[in-house]
């Protein structure tokens, strides 16, 4: 056999097990998208560690920033890249928003660092065995068709808000209580910022770009947008936002004076099952699982419809290629993350900006992690590209995301009136699990109400009991203890 023989029989070989061409895909779309989904993620690699670094634990104690970033970046890199070979799907994961400051803020004062460490590899133990047991596949499947329709249009308006918001675009009333806008345009309700400036010619940038059918039109908006940054920050001087109200959202777009930095692992494995229970109270430890354990079990769910609904993957019943393979991964991923000290490890949403640029396939996922990997030495890289820039892909998605809506039967109030509350309250609460729990919740009340009890899965009744004493947690947390 010829050397030209055997390397396409190699890629033939790469592309069955992949199921690139099948998936109607090809290598430079699924590199693309492996860089344009890192490029919308690698905001993680610095975000992490501020958020975990900003909490305290029971002792006082505060966990490093350089070993937070390189911790972050590893988990996210080996896990992405295990995502990609074991389920094939194009689908990031990295340290959870929302879960890291539950971590941080909630969980940590409460006991020391290797304690609260230790229950998130106790939630991501428990969430991989329900797997295993097929549970969390059921309840997928006991989802109907349409309402995860709903989870997947939701969560394109709330990926557009996330950008919108991230980019300075969206602001908070700093005194909200004295009006009844609760958020504005930019600050004072007017967009005179550089950082707003480059945003904006950026999101027309990659809009025309996607208009004209440009291949990499995603990745050119965020490579270019960061560009233009760099070139402004370089004649303005903007700085941070942290010091000034009109700068740079996360990081500061200028070249950085190193380009390779060593990785600090200590944290590696620094963290403990069993004293957290005796230091905090079993009580206190079961509710904290139990509110990790929804949110990451919904938050996923959540994420690998809309993702394999914005690239075409789902089957006739809302269902993605090999569900029990990927949620055995980011089940594992939880509890690695707490294994390495930087929080639950989840899926991604932000993987819908390399579905957008073409990826179909776990190659993509393969790019995506190994430039994590990279970024444990390269954050000073990583660390140039500002919020303004990365945020233009996440508005351009939601808007692809949000075209499944006409899917929905919009006519049988049933399932329109769930799938209204799903849509709607989360980005309105900034919370994934909040607009399915509420989806749930209506779904059965009203089929129930109206007379179609029998069409409501028997495995989601017990949800939407799980999801009424989530959303009860508050007060029940308070009564019992």
């Amino acid at each position: 056999m010829t050397p030209t023989a055997t390397n396409a029989g190699v890629r033939n070989a790469f592309d069955r097990y992949f199921e690139i061409s099948a998936r109607g895909s090809n290598l430079s779309r699924e590199v693309r998208g492996g860089f344009a989904t890192f490029f919308t993620m690698a905001y993680i690699v610095v975000l992490n560690p501020l958020i975990l670094g900003s909490g305290s634990d029971a002792d006082g104690g505060k966990l490093p920033i350089a070993a937070l970033a390189a911790g972050t970046a590893l988990v996210a890199g080996v896990m992405t890249i295990l995502m990609g070979v074991v389920a094939r799907f194009p689908l990031a994961l990295a340290a959870g928003l929302g879960v890291n400051a539950l971590v941080a803020f909630e969980i940590a004062p409460e006991m020391t660092w290797a304690d609260a460490m230790g229950l998130v590899v106790i939630e991501g133990v428990l969430i991989t065995i329900l797997v295993l047991t097929g549970l969390r596949t059921l309840v997928f499947r006991a989802v109907p068709t349409q309402l995860k329709t709903a989870i997947g249009v939701g969560i394109g308006l709330f990926l557009m808000l996330i950008g919108l918001v991230d980019a300075g675009f969206v602001h908070r009333v700093p005194d909200a209580a004295s009006t009844t806008v609760p958020v504005e345009m930019g600050l004072g309700g007017v967009l005179l910022t550089w950082p707003s400036f480059v945003f904006v010619i950026g999101l027309l940038f990659t809009l025309v770009l996607f208009a004209r059918k440009v291949k990499g039109a995603i990745l050119i908006g965020i490579l270019g947008s960061t560009i233009l940054a760099i070139i402004v920050e370089a004649i303005a001087g903007v700085g941070s936002s942290a010091t000034n109200p009109h700068g740079w959202s996360l990081n500061v777009p200028k070249l950085p004076e190193k380009v390779v930095s060593s990785p600090d692992l200590s944290l590696i494995g620094h963290f403990n099952v069993l004293d957290s229970w005796s230091t905090a109270g079993w009580l206190v430890c079961v509710m904290f699982v139990f509110t990790l354990l929804i949110t990451d079990f919904f938050d996923t769910m959540g994420t690998m419809v809309a993702i394999g609904q914005e690239g075409g993957l789902l089957d006739e019943s809302g269902m993605p290629p090999r569900t029990r393979e990927i949620l055995l991964v980011d089940s594992v991923a939880a509890a690695a993350g707490g294994a390495a000290s930087v929080s639950s490890n989840t899926s991604y949403i932000e993987s819908a900006a390399g579905v957008g640029e073409g990826a179909r396939t776990g190659v993509a996922n393969l790019v995506t992690g190994v430039l994590f990997l990279f970024a444990m030495f390269l954050s000073p890289l990583v660390q140039i590209v500002p919020f303004e820039a990365a945020s233009t892909a996440l508005v351009v998605v939601g808007f692809l995301m949000m075209m499944s809506v006409r899917q929905i039967n919009w006519t049988d109030y049933s399932i329109a009136v769930p799938a209204f509350l799903t849509i709607t309250l989360m980005p309105f609460t900034y919370s994934i699990s909040n607009g399915i729990g509420a989806g749930v919740i209506s779904y059965v009340v009203l089929k129930a109400a109206t007379g179609k009890a029998r069409e409501i899965h028997p495995i989601l009744w017990g949800v939407a009991a799980l999801f009424v004493l989530y959303f009860l947690r508050g007060p029940l947390e308070v009564w019992i203890l």
